[in-house]
């Protein structure tokens, strides 16, 4: 248990110093950046939102057809 602890902490560690480096040597001015996060984040999610959507529909028409199979209509 106590492995995984340190190795958790080391992993958030270097996430955070990592983090930290690539926004000290970023290109971009801090709000160019946060618009750019922003921006790229909320694709993300939309993408997310549209996937889950389709997926849906394709389970909810499986499952419409699986009824149409199992009773006839």
């Amino acid at each position: 248990m106590d492995d995984v602890i340190d190795f958790l902490g080391g992993f958030l560690l270097g996430a955070a110093i990592g983090g930290a480096v690539g926004l000290l040597l970023a290109p971009q001015s801090g709000s160019d950046l946060q618009q750019r996060i922003r921006e790229r984040t909320q694709t993300v999610v939309d993408e997310g939102r549209r996937a889950a959507a389709d997926r849906r529909a394709e389970l909810e028409a499986q499952f419409a057809q699986s009824k149409q199979i199992i009773r006839p209509a």
